[in-house]
């Protein structure tokens, strides 16, 4: 008999593949077993037994007389002779005997062999081969989605992936991590038990995500204090897990081939079922054991007509009757297959059972193949789509990540990394982490925390350990916080540095932060930011002396209006958008300082001179050519610093000398020549840039400056350095490089206070030893070709090199 095992390659597919078989398709593959039973059984009776058996059929004598001749002569050839009478003298003996046909083996062989070709029914030979065919045919028909290429790929990888998310640690831990709640939300669940999951919303707009599994035995519950030794070997895979899950979800979900190769393979399944009933049904009549043969071979055999018995037919309508009814259930079950397929929406999942008996709200439902996939799946077990689930929750993906950070930055790796910013504060920099370490808050001295290009951060509660924390810079951040530690900056938190790509990363809980001191504000920002509501609440923030905004505005918010009467500091980095109707200045009564910088500015705004109150005013990098308004600032009494840097101004007004109260001034990187003489009526300066300009004579008014601490004229074309330049003996800082200096004058060793001193780039030949009267000089400070510092005398240049 033929092995059934030789046609498992029909149906062979990987074992992994069977949580994509379900009931239905695991009972037709018995059906087809069944089946194939049935039909090898049928072909091996076929082979090895003998089909036909026939033999010659009496003729009825005719009126035609040589017939008449030959019937006789066959008839007493074929007619028993009375049998002999025993002999007294022997035993009794009984001979049977038949008709004789006067036939040899050979000649039955033949007549056999052409009555089983001319006289038996096609079906009734060729049934058990039939049952075979059509057996392979659904058999092929029901795994040729494993097989195709087009679809075995995507089933592949999918399997894999589900094995790996099913198996994996990680698939038990991120529920028990997600279960976690803390000491906010369990008093929330006591408020209200019914609610599972509890979504808060602050009075200042921050938003508080929880998450509780109400399913999950205690027995999954993850002791964190163990969970970190499992958690950092596992990470990783459960990490790589959650790409290839993206991934694959984004691959799947463009298409349908999955769902329409298996409704078609159905459909054939049904169609094949309808022809096989409806010919079987009228042919298996035909299966007789009794076959009249008539075959014209008289001449062979001397017989035309024979009586033929076929030996398994009664076999044969036996296996036809059965094979009909297994057939009709196979028909029936595909049938109800097709209802589901049709039935139902397979081409989206939802996961809303999953969210809601997991509390899990983030799970995203899916479609397309995905979504066929996880429908087959459900029909083996649903526990593999539930764990599965686990992978397309952001939830979980954070609290994996929350983890890893947790082990790769350990308290000792982030003080290693602590230094003083420009606030002199003592600040942690976090730069494109995947969120932010919860180790971050056991490192309590910490007093600024700088989180740069890192998507995702939620701020915990436990930030209020930060008990010196006052600074917070968010670069490129997209940041939520947790209500309790929007409570805890609030009251602690004096500085906030934004810098963004998208309005979306402002962080809308900035505008309740009541105690808040300095905010700057880097980023685009749209033009008409009047309109802007996300900027119309910082008049809530009462006690903001400092703003600074760097963007592309085309005019004062009327939101820094609102706070104009408790700002004192405001700067606007405008990045060469010209900023215009500066008429909203007038109204910051209080502001002390002032930085319009790289405005477009062509003129001095009017509005400024209203700032009565001003003492410092920066406008570097505008477009001023002139500035004859320069003479409205004698009004401004507190004015001390005046920054016209990085502008095109050719000259200095002799109003200058009205402006009494001066003592910083910087006119650098301009195109100033001449110098007034009126400039050095300003007897208050104490600093004063000319540096990077085409000055080419300093007059020697310069000597009147007894308060001047540092000069610059670095960059020029001065020829010569007038002797009242050394009258200013509180002179510390003394730039005088890259001009046309061919002599350094003796008389410097009169600034006993300098302490930085470049001549560099200049015609000088030697250095005067004198510059050893200048004790506070070392070779740091001393910014000198090493030619030229060794034609100072060696005491001097050792003076200068001791520490």
């Amino acid at each position: 008999m033929i092995p059934v095992t030789e046609f498992r390659q029909f149906s062979e597919q990987q074992p992994a593949f069977r949580v994509l078989k379900p009931w239905w398709d695991v009972f037709t593959d018995y059906l087809s077993v069944a089946m194939l039973m049935i039909g090898v059984f049928g072909c091996t009776l076929q082979v090895m037994q003998d089909k036909i058996i026939c033999l010659p059929k009496r003729v009825q004598p005719s009126q035609d007389h040589s017939s008449v001749s030959n019937v006789s002569q066959a008839v007493a050839s074929t007619t028993p002779l009375p049998p002999p009478k025993p002999s007294p003298t022997s035993p009794a003996t009984v001979e049977m005997k038949g008709l004789k046909t006067d036939l040899d083996l050979q000649q039955y062989s033949f007549i056999n062999q052409m009555c089983y070709e001319r006289a038996l029914h096609w079906y009734a030979k060729y049934f058990p081969y039939l049952v075979l065919i059509h057996t392979l045919v659904f058999m092929l028909c029901s795994n040729f989605w494993f097989k195709f290429p087009g679809s075995s790929s995507k089933i592949e990888h999918f399997i894999s992936i589900l094995g790996k998310c099913f198996d994996s640690p990680w698939t038990t831990r991120a529920l028990s991590e997600v279960s976690g709640e803390d000491s906010e939300e369990k008093d929330n669940r006591k408020n209200n038990m019914s609610r599972s999951n509890t979504i808060q919303s602050g009075p200042e707009g921050s938003l508080v995500n929880s998450q509780s599994l109400k399913s999950i035995p205690e027995k999954f519950v993850v002791d964190k204090s163990t969970a970190g030794a499992l958690d950092k070997k596992e990470g990783e895979q459960a990490k790589a897990l959650f790409e290839k899950v993206k991934k694959f979800r984004l691959h799947v979900e463009e298409g349908d081939i999955l769902y329409a190769m298996y409704v078609r393979q159905t459909v054939l399944k049904v169609i094949k079922f309808l022809i096989i009933i409806a010919y079987n049904s009228a042919l298996v009549s035909k299966v007789q054991f009794t076959v009249d043969c008539n075959v014209d071979i008289q001449d062979m055999t001397g017989y035309k007509n024979f009586s033929c018995n076929h030996t398994m037919a009664h076999l044969f309508s036996k296996l036809s009757f059965c094979y009909l009814c297994f057939v009709s259930i196979y028909g029936l079950t595909c049938l109800y297959t097709l209802y589901w397929l049709f039935y139902r929406s397979l081409r989206e999942y939802s996961f809303e059972y999953v969210r809601q008996e997991t509390g899990i709200d983030d799970i995203p439902d899916v479609k397309n193949d995905f979504a066929f996939m996880l429908h087959m799946i459900d029909q083996y077990d649903p526990l593999y789509s539930k764990r599965f689930a686990v992978f397309l929750s952001e939830v979980s993906e954070n609290k994996l990540k929350q983890l890893n950070l947790n082990n790769e930055w350990t308290p000792d790796k982030l003080r290693q990394k602590l230094q003083m910013n420009a606030h002199n504060r003592l600040e942690l920099p976090l730069i494109m982490l995947s969120g932010l370490p919860d180790t971050v808050f056991e490192i309590t001295e910490l007093q600024s925390l700088k989180l740069e290009i890192i998507k995702n951060v939620m701020i915990p509660a436990t930030i209020a350990q930060l008990d010196n924390l006052q600074e917070l810079s968010l670069h490129q951040c997209s940041v939520k916080i947790h209500s309790a530690a929007l409570s805890f900056l609030k009251e602690n938190l004096k500085v906030l540095s934004v810098k963004f790509d998208d309005m979306r990363e402002l962080p809308p809980w900035m505008y309740g932060l009541r105690n808040l001191e300095e905010l700057y504000l880097v980023g685009s920002l749209s033009h008409d930011i009047s309109k802007n509501v996300t900027l119309e609440s910082l008049r809530d923030l009462k006690s903001l002396k400092i703003l600074s905004i760097k963007s592309n505005v085309s005019k004062i918010p009327q939101a820094v209006v609102d706070v104009a009467s408790h700002l004192q500091k405001m700067c606007i980095h405008n990045d060469g958008s010209k900023l215009v109707m500066l008429n909203n200045l007038k109204k910051m009564t209080n502001l002390t300082e002032l930085e319009l910088v790289h405005c477009d500015l062509e003129r001095i705004p009017h509005a400024v001179f209203s700032l009565l109150s001003l003492q410092e005013l920066d406008l570097k990098e505008n477009n001023l050519k002139s500035i004859e308004e320069i003479v409205s600032f004698q009004h401004l009494r507190k004015l001390t610093v005046l920054k016209l840097w990085h502008n095109s101004i050719t000259y200095i007004p002799e109003h200058i000398k009205k402006l009494t109260s001066l003592e910083r001034l910087a006119f650098s990187h301009n195109k100033i020549e001449v110098l007034p003489s009126h400039l050095f009526l300003c007897n208050k300066i104490r600093y004063l840039d000319l540096s990077y300009n085409d000055i080419r004579f300093i007059p020697p008014e310069i000597g009147v400056l007894q308060s001047l601490q540092y000069f610059s004229i670095t960059c020029n074309k001065v020829e010569s350095l007038p002797d009242e330049l050394y009258f200013c003996k509180k002179l510390k800082t003394l730039k005088i490089g890259k001009n046309s200096l061919s002599v350094l004058s003796p008389k410097i060793g009169n600034l006993l206070f300098l302490s930085y001193l470049d001549v560099k780039g200049n015609h000088f030949e030697i250095l005067p030893p004198e510059l050893g009267d200048c004790r506070a000089l070392k070779r740091a400070g001393l910014v000198v070709e090493d030619a030229l510092f060794e034609t100072l005398p060696s005491d001097v240049r050792e003076q200068m090199k001791a520490e």
